[in-house]
């Protein structure tokens, strides 16, 4: 077990194709972990395991591996760029004490840039920015510094900056130590050669370090004190200002690197073990105590009670269901019992694993800090807090992503029909962005999730792993129902027969909610019209109400519930009766409150050449896409704009197609809105001919 101040957990994190996982193998064989590079454009990349992701070029899943660099631990998650998997981001921050934000040098800020720099910031996980592929064509390292500014508000400040652009990248000056490096012919991989910085760049590093030091003593005392008393700074203490700047999530060191190139890999280690936090380093995570109902501070230390936190399932084909653990407190090991504080169960720990991609090491424990899988876990999902029974504490939790498609899936066989349904039970495990629900009405067994990237890897892997012979139908968009107006409402569930009848009278006011608060529920009942032990009961049936709309049977969101009045009967009430009655009760306040349909709104980011700019607006009129900004960068333009998803299918074939390929596009969810009347009547018509 390695000593806690020697454990560096960090994610990489960035735009798609800016670099991650290129990065990360350079780590990994610098490390010795591996012993030749992997490429991602030839499918040989170490952390892109999977088929599918060996085919595509692209990160799917957060791969875990633990590597040693000086006297560090450093265990890395390497996580996909591409908005469909944000999910994988998201709770991989949860787990994490710092992160690598990897910038292309070209591209600059980019859109799901934005939105892994806005989940960083959630978690408080401090950052060390690297701006990537600096010997492209257009790399410009300066300018990727002002966007920093200008998009995220960063107080990014160049540690390093480099020597030549573009293909005569060559070499780096370090602003802490005023010494220039100059790479060999195989970067990284030959002899670096340190000299004193070149009489040409001598202005532009004084400036910059300057700049460092003045933006150092901006957020930090002592270093503000020796900035006004104009004495110089040893590079020791400037490095020490740096950490600590850095912990406190006050500052981002900016560094440079072409990882393909094997340029500058050696000095990011370097930064991950001086200026990225350890366990201790960090803010404790807060949990809620189960036997004191407060709140406590989980310290890292191995002789406190046992916290540790799933934050990830993977079916392993070798040793079953794999759940990625950090642990928080205490020591984690095999053969033991753990309390799994959120589901209520005990669960017996089988064998812990230290995790290289999908190659795995038994160990013996894991202490404070570690991220380890555990093998034997059976009812231990994502996001559950694993604790021992003598001290039960639940950590927060993660907030999903709604998904915003959905398609039909059929088994082809009777054979497959079992398979099938094993299949989507583990992915549903696996990834809780992605949602498996069963429509009474047409029958269907609908999938959903993040966007058409996502289902297809999971029906590939439906295909690939759990050998299913399945047809899907054509993506469908994940509509929502809503109210307009308020309206009183009244439910009444009376049944007699032979014997104990059933009865449930309740009387409820409903009205529009606040965008993104769901169905709220309350009660103002006075007077004991109601007894208490019901109320859980109609608020389960009017949320079960609420899983099918009344327009198109699509869930229903946005609602406030308000039970007011109602009656029971001394005999007859009970709470299937009342649950009933609070399901009548919501179905009837539906279809008198002006209900309207709403779509999922994506926020869409084009980058094209200026000469295409007049056919791609164009389209976008045609798809009812709400162009709000273009900006100019270089010879492109950049289009931002408010995308309906159900004018977005197929849009990568059609945008190529106007272009002759040369354009590109991200896309993800921003809000949900109502949808223009005719358009609603064609949705509502079409349900309603699916259903027959």
């Amino acid at each position: 077990m390695s000593s806690i101040k020697d454990i560096r957990n960090i994610g990489i994190i960035a735009h798609i194709d800016a670099g991650k996982t290129t990065v990360t193998e350079r780590v990994l064989y610098h490390t010795g972990k591996t012993h030749k590079i992997g490429e991602v454009h030839d499918g040989t990349a170490v952390m892109d395991w999977m088929e599918q992701e060996q085919e595509r070029g692209i990160t799917i899943t957060s791969a875990v591996t633990t590597c040693l660099w000086r006297d560090k631990r450093i265990n890395i998650i390497d996580t996909p760029g591409h908005v469909d998997f944000t999910i994988e981001v998201e709770r991989s921050l949860k787990v994490l004490d710092g992160t690598l934000v990897v910038f292309c040098a070209v591209g600059g800020v980019q859109p799901q840039t934005e939105t892994v720099w806005r989940q960083a910031d959630h978690y408080e996980v401090p950052k060390i920015a690297l701006i990537n592929k600096l010997d492209r064509t257009g790399a410009d390292f300066f300018k990727v510094i002002i966007d920093m500014h200008k998009k995220l508000g960063a107080n990014a400040t160049p540690i390093q900056i480099p020597i030549g652009k573009e293909e005569n990248f060559r070499g780096i000056i370090d602003l802490i130590t005023c010494k220039a490096h100059i790479f060999s012919e195989e970067g990284d991989l030959g002899e670096m050669t340190e000299t004193e910085i070149p009489e040409e760049m001598k202005d532009i590093a004084s400036h910059w370090r300057h700049n460092l030091v003045e933006k150092l003593a901006d957020v930090d005392e002592e270093a503000e004190k020796r900035y006004l008393m104009d004495e110089g700074i040893y590079p020791e203490e400037l490095k020490k200002f740096v950490r600590r700047a850095t912990i406190n999530n006050v500052f981002i060191p900016v560094m440079c690197a072409s990882a393909l190139k094997n340029k500058g890999i050696k000095f990011v280690l370097d930064a991950v073990g001086d200026y990225l936090p350890s366990p201790e380093d960090v803010k404790p995570p807060i949990a809620h105590d189960l036997k004191t109902d407060k709140e406590v501070e989980i310290i890292p230390d191995a002789k406190k009670g046992l916290c540790a936190y799933a934050y990830k399932i993977m079916t392993d084909p070798f040793v079953g269901t794999v759940t990625f653990v950090r642990v928080y407190s205490g020591v984690l090991t095999p053969g033991t019992y753990v309390y799994n504080s959120t589901s209520d169960v005990k669960e017996r720990v089988g064998k812990l694993l230290r995790m290289h991609a999908d190659q795995r090491e038994i160990i013996t424990e894991a202490g404070p800090g570690e991220i380890v899988g555990v093998v034997g876990l059976k009812k231990t999902s994502t996001a559950h807090t694993i604790t021992d029974a003598k001290h039960p504490v639940i950590l927060e939790k993660i907030s999903y992503p709604e998904p915003v498609i959905s398609m039909a899936i059929e088994p082809e066989t009777r054979a497959d029909q079992d398979k099938l349904s094993g299949g989507l039970r583990k992915l549903e495990t696996e990834d809780p962005s992605f949602k498996v629900r069963y429509n009474e009405e047409t029958g269907q067994t609908l999938i959903s999730g993040m966007g058409e990237l996502h289902l297809e890897i999971i029906i590939d892997r439906l295909k690939r792993e759990f050998k299913v012979g399945a047809t899907v139908g054509s993506p469908q968009v994940a509509y929502r129902e809503t109210i307009k107006r308020s309206i009183n409402s009244t439910g009444k569930f009376i049944q007699q027969s032979g014997g104990r009848g059933q009865y449930g009278h309740v009387e409820t006011k409903m009205e529009p909610a606040e965008k993104g608060e769901g169905i709220v529920f309350e009660q103002s009942v006075k007077g004991g019209s109601i007894p208490r032990e019901y109320f859980k009961a109609i608020e389960q049936g009017t949320r079960n109400a609420a899983k099918t709309g009344v327009l198109a049977g699509y869930p229903v969101t946005d609602v406030k519930v308000t039970l007011y009045d109602g009656s029971f009967h001394e005999v007859d009430s009970s709470e299937m009766a009342f649950s009933n009655a609070g399901a009548i009760a919501f179905r009837e306040g539906m279809r008198k409150a002006n209900p309207v349909l709403l779509e999922p709104i994506m926020k869409l980011e084009v980058t094209t050449p200026d000469e295409y700019l007049g056919d791609v607006i164009g389209d976008m009129n045609m798809r009812r896409i709400k162009v709000e900004h273009i900006e100019q960068k270089g010879t492109t333009k950049i289009i931002i704009g408010a995308a309906p998803l159900a004018q977005m299918f197929g849009y990568a074939t059609a945008l190529r197609s106007l272009t002759q390929g040369r354009a590109t596009y991200t896309m993800e969810p921003s809000f949900y809105k109502e949808v223009p009347k005719d358009i609603m009547e064609k949705v509502i018509t079409g349900n309603t001919k699916a259903k027959q």
